[in-house]
């Protein structure tokens, strides 16, 4: 089957592909403003939400993305502001599984936000990320 493809628009004559749109709705509910996060990465992460889990995203794979790179980008304090602590406690859980296990579609996440400099100092030091 032919993988749909996600799209940036052409020039403001063509709109943004529903997954991106879709994407960018769940980054804002995360209190992380889509134009802080380069296309290229919204891209790349839109990439592996479908490797992992197939051409069709839910709203909860989009939400649960969002809310990870939201919290790589943010920190701690800020995210449990804007989300709630329990949804940044959930956040956590997950980081930690994502590096125990160190390979799925969370790790690849955390490293893409690490590669691409969205990482708040306080997640890298507490989670002792580095890349290279």
């Amino acid at each position: 089957m032919a993988r749909s493809k996600s799209s940036l628009g052409f020039l403001g004559l063509f709109g943004r592909s529903e997954d991106l749109r879709s994407l960018d709705k769940a980054l804002r509910d995360a209190d992380l403003h889509p134009r802080l996060v380069p296309d290229a990465v919204k891209l790349t992460a839109l990439t592996l939400i479908k490797d992992a889990k197939g051409e069709e995203p839910s709203p909860d794979d989009y939400r649960e993305t969002a809310a990870l790179l939201g919290y790589c980008a943010l920190g701690r304090e800020a995210f449990a502001a804007a989300n709630g602590e329990e949804a940044a406690l959930a956040v956590e859980r997950r980081i930690e599984a994502a590096l125990e296990a160190a390979g799925g579609l969370d790790a690849n996440l955390i490293l893409l936000a690490l590669h691409a400099a969205l990482v708040h100092p306080g997640v890298k030091e507490a989670y002792q990320l580095e890349s290279g």
